[in-house]
């Protein structure tokens, strides 16, 4: 059930600048992992993680890839403009598409220093031009003259969009380390950072301890960094992010007989938003895989995850689909009552976020305790920082 009001200084607390990590440590699964079951909290690495993990567990891994949306160009007076790439509206709405057209490309972006751009002015930068398409609605053209695919042109000159609360320029190696190592589907101006712990050694022993896997895409948007402005966090405008599911995705999750753990909330948000959309279709709120973000809490529901999937499937049937596609707003806050998720592996989120509304609607009070925990044991925090697993309390 939804409060009437939620008061984000709760859900303050003070982190250091210091305490904010710049770079990954390395290896990656060297990395620092506090474990909580139940009121049970322990320290370890993150190389542990599969036999710390409750038997027969599904690990659902997001494996969107990060593009290097950060362009900085330079008019001919010297004065730099900034353009963070968002989403693309030419030649298609879709990333993959977008990557490899060959002259041309509109995207919404993000502008810094958008006052020194005029309307009508064209930047000329290493063979590109940059130009307006609709100044107001931040929507940018991109144009070259060789047969060079777009994608090409973001590697030699775009930067990976590390968060802003990474204080430092993006370097050559940020290409690797904030980039998932089973990133497939481009698509995200943002990490999934949960997963940026998990080496190849990991993922083969979590076979060995019989952990199964799923690999699902959602699409991380520049909104995951916004953070809750409004006193009252239930006012706070969510950001949409594209989600992708295949039909075998669909059938393991409902054949599957044990805790299903997310890695990263972007896993998180992309299953809790499946349950909804299935059991929207058969509550008859929904027509189409998207999403509003308080569609969660407009009436109470009994609907198990196995019918709410098996409804998914029929609407998959009846469209002919063998890959389903949606958009969710999903807002995950206390009183949330999760339909598909025992726990979740995740990272240090900033204080007042809506990252930390997550975690306080999966755990509680506890996050409290969770996070002081980590910062009396000298943990790295936020992206490029430590892990964590925390489960619900699970019975055996």
């Amino acid at each position: 059930m939804l409060p009437k009001k939620i008061h984000i200084n709760d859900f303050n607390y003070s982190l250091p600048d210091e305490r904010i990590a710049l770079f990954p440590v390395e290896p990656r699964d060297s990395s620092k992992l506090l474990r909580l079951e139940g009121d049970i909290i322990s320290h370890h690495q993150f190389k542990e993680l599969p036999k710390l993990l409750p038997p027969n567990t599904l690990l659902v891994f997001n494996q969107t890839r990060v593009i290097q949306a950060r362009l900085k160009i330079n008019k001919p007076t010297g004065t730099q403009i900034e353009i963070f790439l968002l989403e693309p509206v030419y030649p298609s709405t879709v990333v993959i598409q977008t990557m490899g057209a060959t002259q041309q490309v509109h995207w919404h972006c993000m502008i810094g220093n958008k006052k020194r751009w005029k309307a009508d002015e064209v930047i000329h930068f290493q063979g590109i031009d940059f130009s307006w398409v609709d100044r107001e609605k931040d929507l940018v053209g991109i144009t070259w003259n060789n047969n060079r695919e777009f994608a090409h042109v973001l590697a030699e000159l775009g930067n990976m969009p590390i968060p802003p609360y990474i204080k430092r320029d993006a370097v050559e190696k940020d290409k690797e380390l904030y980039q998932t190592i089973y990133a497939t589907h481009e698509g995200s101006v943002a990490a999934p950072t949960a997963g940026l712990h998990f080496t190849q050694n990991v993922l083969n022993d979590l076979e060995k301890h019989g952990i199964k896997k799923e690999f699902i895409t959602l699409h991380v948007g520049a909104g995951t960094f916004k953070p809750v402005s409004t006193e009252n966090a239930l006012e706070h405008e969510m950001h949409a992010e594209k989600m992708f599911f295949s039909r075998n995705n669909i059938v393991h999750l409902m054949q599957h007989d044990g805790p299903i753990v997310p890695v990263g909330t972007t896993s998180m948000r992309s299953l809790e938003s499946l349950y909804w959309f299935g059991a929207g279709l058969i509550q008859q709120r929904i027509s189409s895989f998207s999403i509003p973000q308080y569609f969660p809490y407009e009436q109470a529901c009994e609907i198990s995850l196995q019918e709410s999937l098996q409804q998914v499937l029929k609407y998959m049937d009846q469209h002919q689909l063998e890959n389903l596609e949606g958009v969710t707003s999903i807002y995950i806050v206390p009183g949330y009552v999760f339909k598909v998720c025992s726990g979740i592996i995740t990272n240090f989120h900033q204080p007042k976020s809506t990252l930390l509304l997550l975690i306080s609607a999966l755990i509680g009070e506890q996050w409290k305790t969770v996070y002081n925990e980590a910062l009396q044991n000298n943990y790295r925090f936020l992206s490029y920082g430590d892990s964590s697993l925390l489960l619900k309390k699970i019975i055996r």
